[in-house]
């Protein structure tokens, strides 16, 4: 399993309205570029998205569903994977001081697990959730400065 984590300087509700939003994810998920679909329910479990990935020839459309969820607290997804490997993702958000800490868990599915434990398959997803990151703070921090005083 690849763990990171990351401080936002944004309320857990600013975090989580990014989370809530289908719409939200290719803009912090690497690799995805748009998101072609999404059921009104989002995120109840069982409810998806359909996004496209990849580059140029390349890309296809995938999907990605919600396994449980705790609002304002946590998510569990499902991401496709393109039908081939996907990836089960857990990310849990926590008040802390003034803004909140997000924790992002994945483990890749669909391959036998002596695979999923080798090492340069978890830096390689450690790496690109990173960036994943790095993007998620800078939209959850501008959504929460966007938003007028209640």
């Amino acid at each position: 399993m690849a763990h990171n984590e990351t401080y936002v300087n944004a309320s857990p509700q600013d975090v989580w309205a990014v989370l809530s939003d289908p719409y939200a994810y290719p803009r912090w998920v690497v690799g995805s570029q748009v998101t072609v679909s999404a059921d009104a329910d989002w995120p109840r479990p069982g409810a998806e998205f359909r996004v496209k990935v990849g580059l140029g020839p390349l890309s296809y459309t995938d999907r990605t569903v919600c396994r449980a969820v705790n609002a304002e607290q946590h998510i569990a997804l499902h991401a496709g994977g393109g039908g081939v490997a996907g990836a089960d993702v857990d990310i849990t958000i926590a008040p802390a001081g003034s803004g909140t800490q997000v924790s992002l868990d994945e483990r890749p599915g669909g391959i036998s697990a002596p695979l999923r434990k080798l090492a340069p398959l978890q830096w390689m997803i450690k790496v690109r959730n990173v960036e994943s990151l790095r993007r998620f703070k800078q939209i959850a921090e501008s959504t929460g400065r966007a938003r007028p005083a209640p």
